[in-house]
């Protein structure tokens, strides 16, 4: 039989760019696809059936099923970062200064979309450490594990607080330019270069930049994997319904439930348990600041 007559198979996509994809089969070869249609919903993450079209390139059919999917959604388009995840990793660094508005975005993306989400504080051997850990108090505070790294000045260290966490795991690295996130594929994906080179190439990309979400095998089994993202300069979270927003917020959770009116919204009404908690001061003013922001914004009709 030709390679173009042989059957369905399932396969996992480490990359795409437009209609173009990378597909992994079962055998760990990769193969060049593109999507029957001009429209794609493919992401990196996905498993989807695909058919050989040639030797070295084949057609993509259909998605299977998700578990999950990590996307942002702004006024204007939907970006998706990547499917049946385990695990995010959200980077952020001493230097330069992070966005905690950002930072709880994406915080809120991950708990709308079922994955479980570690922050991880990197350069934490520069002097203004200990300024990030006090911004990063609130979050520890309510629970959420913060994990302390110096990728650059203790790499090895690093890689042994990373290594069992990650183990057996699909992890997605998030995180603006300039916070480690490449040194921290270099440290944990010892051919990350050469992977880069054969999806480049595979693809005809030319010199890799991350403008695309990247899969990485950090194995030779096969069975832990590290997602590259591109930075992102906004975070939208327009798929999430103003009334729902204080859901995703592990510091309000401990509070829902208790206010006088069911449908409260946590801003102005008598007898909220939220503006008690944030006046008594177990909710931190700037994790109330940012509820009050995202309220506003998808409270308020699209521009467009």
């Amino acid at each position: 039989m030709s390679a173009a007559g042989q059957g369905r198979q399932t396969g996992l996509v480490v990359r795409g760019h437009g209609r173009h994809y990378l597909i992994e089969d079962h055998d760990g070869q990769r193969v060049h696809c593109l999507t029957r249609g001009k429209k794609s919903d493919c992401v990196v993450g996905d498993r989807v059936r695909w058919q050989r079209s040639s030797e070295h390139e084949g057609v993509i059919e259909s998605v299977e099923p998700r578990r999950n999917l990590l996307f942002r959604q702004d006024e204007w388009k939907t970006k998706s970062f990547a499917a049946n995840l385990d695990r995010l990793l959200i980077l952020v660094a001493v230097e330069p200064q992070f966005s905690e508005s950002q930072l709880t975005r994406a915080l809120i993306a991950a708990s709308s979309a079922g994955i479980e989400a570690d922050i991880v504080l990197n350069k934490t051997d520069l002097p203004g450490a200990d300024a990030a850990r006090a911004r990063l108090a609130p979050y520890t505070a309510m629970g959420q594990r913060v994990l302390e790294l110096s990728l650059k000045g203790r790499p090895e260290a690093s890689r042994e607080v990373l290594m069992p966490l990650l183990d057996g795991q699909a992890t997605l690295v998030l995180g603006p330019s300039g916070t480690g996130k490449s040194t921290l594929i270099n440290l944990l994906v010892p051919d990350a270069k050469a992977q880069i080179g054969e999806i480049s190439q595979a693809l005809n990309s030319g010199r890799h930049t991350t403008t695309t979400t990247q899969w990485y095998w950090m194995d030779a089994a096969r069975k832990n994997a590290l997602i590259d993202s591109p930075g992102f300069q906004e975070f939208g979270l327009r798929q999430i319904a103003a009334p729902d927003l204080a859901s995703y917020m592990l510091d309000f959770k401990p509070y829902l439930g208790e206010c006088r009116f069911h449908n409260c919204s946590h801003r102005h009404e008598p007898g909220c348990a939220v503006l008690v908690a944030v006046e008594a001061g177990r909710i931190s003013p700037s994790r109330y600041r940012i509820y009050d922001e995202l309220w506003n914004e998808l409270s308020s009709p699209p521009k467009y």
